[in-house]
């Protein structure tokens, strides 16, 4: 409340004329933002989809015992992992079962020069016998990187892994080398 001698000043009392404008205001930054992209013109979003020249994984059959269940194909990523100037995929692969969490392989897929050729599998990084769940699959400084998940017994329930690793794959000396984050190193 104010005293007699004060006079009262409209714009100490709040409306909801006020809070409006106040809206109105804050939803034109906030959209205005959104239009504004970098000053240096690259895209502010990934590239989405493969890359040009990169074997595309569909319809091909992976060495992977689904006992009559689809195959999936649940990530991919391409680059360039041996240097030779042409994308390599690597593949995500696993039995569509349709429940539970079923394991995943992933192999890596090259493309021939030869017209008309399939792509072929040329390594396999993760075997599904492991028994591990891959996410997070990605190429980067040809380097294959992925997420596993998995079971430290039997006992652990399907549906909630409890052992989480990030492993990398790097071509070397003729063969895919596998790096986990313990140290431990193993070739493929």
């Amino acid at each position: 409340m104010h005293s007699p001698a004060e006079p009262e000043l409209g714009h100490t009392r709040t409306r909801p004329v006020h809070w409006i404008a106040t809206a109105s205001a804050m939803a034109a930054v906030i959209a205005g933002a959104g239009l504004v992209q970098p000053a240096t013109g690259v895209s502010a979003q990934p590239a989405e989809g493969p890359q040009a020249g990169a074997p595309d994984p569909a319809g091909i059959t992976y060495p992977l015992d689904c006992k009559g269940a689809p195959q999936a194909v649940t990530a991919t990523a391409q680059g360039d992992l041996d240097g030779d100037g042409r994308p390599e995929t690597v593949a995500a692969v696993r039995c569509d079962a349709g429940s539970g969490t079923p394991p995943h392989a992933i192999y890596v897929l090259v493309q021939d020069r030869t017209a008309g050729a399939r792509p072929r599998i040329v390594a396999t990084l993760l075997e599904a016998t492991r028994r591990q769940t891959a996410t997070d699959l990605t190429v980067r400084d040809g380097a294959v990187t992925a997420r596993l998940l998995g079971y430290s017994s039997p006992d652990v329930p399907r549906y909630s892994p409890d052992l989480n690793q990030l492993a990398k794959w790097r071509w070397s000396d003729g063969k895919f080398r596998q790096e986990l984050t313990d140290s431990a190193a193993r070739s493929v």
